[in-house]
């Protein structure tokens, strides 16, 4: 049996790591409000801008524009979204793995290239020796912005444009709850979803185009992809704090557990101590 210095030793060490376990909690419990808000708050017009792009594409042909035109070959561009830190459960590990099975079954089809967004991706891609294009870290310290969107954006598109991508497929921890994100792979170009391209229209309305509707087009196809980028990192954002939340509140809670245990323990040694130097003590007066 440990000495009753170790066991108290240990008492206090569980509680140290009990007050870092619920500061986290606190921290990301706030930050993950804040960010709850803003995926609320940006997800009606994503929803409705992606309605406005779908009602266009049903009245333009596929070819219309670069950015709708399926393609049937060239290679598969991955985006693997994950977080910075860790300590966030399986918010990580879920999507790392379903990064593994997307990248060996793209790979019977043709070559995968993948971006890295976290540096919990680009260690995890890493570790398993496979190759990344370009990895992003530390972009989502304490909010995400706009610019970031239009930023990766940008690059996705010239990607897709210039170097003949085949498709871009996004793949994320889509937000549900605070303890329920859903691992998410979306294909964000070409943007074409039309199950049939030659289906009529549900509405027989139609819009007037200034300057052009080509032109109209190309703008539009272009901020959706934006649109799209930002809800996905403040999806992300907000999962993350929701599982790390999550994960803190587990811990702290295992802790308390533990401490209860631990303080059984040292009272049950040191009673057995103080009954053994009581029975010394008789036993030596005894023999006097």
């Amino acid at each position: 049996m440990p000495s009753l210095r170790d066991i108290r030793r240990r008492i206090s060490s569980v509680k140290n790591t009990q007050q870092i376990t619920n500061a986290m909690k606190m921290v990301s419990a706030a930050k993950l409000q804040r960010a709850q808000d803003r995926v609320m708050a940006t997800r009606p017009y994503s929803e409705r801008m992606s309605y406005v792009v779908e009602h266009l594409e049903a009245r333009v042909k596929p070819s219309a524009h670069p950015l709708l035109t399926p393609r049937e070959e060239g290679k598969t561009l991955l985006v693997l979204l994950t977080s910075d830190r860790g300590l966030c459960g399986g918010f990580n590990s879920n999507v790392q793995r379903r990064a593994m099975d997307e990248i060996r079954e793209l790979s019977e089809s043709g070559e995968v290239d993948i971006i890295a967004i976290g540096k919990k991706g680009r260690d995890f891609l890493g570790y398993r020796q496979v190759e990344t294009l370009e990895s992003h870290i530390e972009m989502f310290i304490r909010q995400v912005s706009y610019d970031q969107a239009q930023d990766i954006a940008a690059k996705l598109f010239k990607a897709f444009e210039e170097d003949g991508y085949r498709q871009i497929i996004v793949l994320y921890n889509k937000f549900n709850s605070a303890i329920s994100q859903e691992v998410t792979a979306l294909r964000l170009l070409p943007m074409s979803g039309l199950e049939d391209p030659d289906a009529d229209p549900q509405e027989s309305y139609d819009y007037l185009y200034e300057p052009s509707a080509p032109a109209v087009l190309d703008s539009l196809l272009r901020k959706q992809v934006e649109i799209q980028l930002f809800q996905i990192f403040q999806e992300s954002f907000a999962g993350e704090h929701g599982a790390r939340m999550t994960a803190m509140d587990s811990a702290t809670s295992n802790a308390s557990e533990m401490i209860a245990s631990l303080t059984l323990t040292f009272n049950r040694a040191r009673q057995a101590a103080i009954t053994t130097e009581l029975i010394e003590v008789v036993s030596g007066a005894d023999a006097l």
